[in-house]
C-alpha cells in the first residue's frame, strides 16, 4: 500500500467515524451501545476514535458504519413523511424483526444484525403499491 492509499484511507475512516458518532448521538446511545454497533471491545479504542486518532478503520467497522447511515437516512426519511422520530422508531418492536426493536436486534453485535435491520427498515419504509 502507497502513501497515497494511506492518506485515503484514513480520510474515509475519520469521515466514517464522524457520521458514526453524529448518529450515536441522535440516537441517544451509552457508550457500551455504541462500541457493540461499532464492533469494539476496547474502550480504549473506542475513546481514541472518539477523539479522532483514527488511523484506518477495519473492513468490518467500515461494514457496519455503512449499514448505520444507511439506516440512519431511512429513519430520517420516515421522520420527513410523519412525525416519528429515529429513537421512536429504533426502540419500538418491528414485526419485520420478530417483533424485536431495530436496536435490541443491531445489539446482539454481528453485522449481519445490522444488515437484518437494514433490510427491515428500508422495506418498512417503502410505499405500498
Amino acid at each position: 500500500m502507497d502513501k497515497q492509499d494511506i492518506v485515503a484511507r484514513r480520510g474515509i475512516a475519520e469521515l466514517a467515524l464522524k457520521g458514526f458518532f453524529d448518529i450515536a448521538h441522535r440516537w441517544k446511545l451509552n457508550r457500551q451501545d455504541a462500541m457493540t454497533l461499532l464492533g469494539l471491545t476496547a474502550t480504549s479504542t473506542y475513546a481514541n476514535w472518539k477523539n479522532g486518532k483514527t488511523g484506518t478503520l477495519p473492513r468490518d467497522t467500515l461494514e457496519r458504519i455503512s449499514y448505520l447511515l444507511n439506516i440512519d437516512d431511512v429513519f430520517k426519511n420516515i421522520n420527513a413523511k410523519n412525525s416519528k422520530s429515529a429513537i421512536h422508531i429504533l426502540r419500538t418492536p418491528h414485526p419485520e424483526l420478530q417483533y424485536e426493536s431495530p436496536l435490541d436486534r443491531m445489539l446482539q453485535g454481528n453485522v449481519a444484525d445490522i444488515y437484518i435491520v437494514r433490510q427491515a427498515v428500508q422495506q418498512a419504509s417503502k410505499p405500498i403499491q
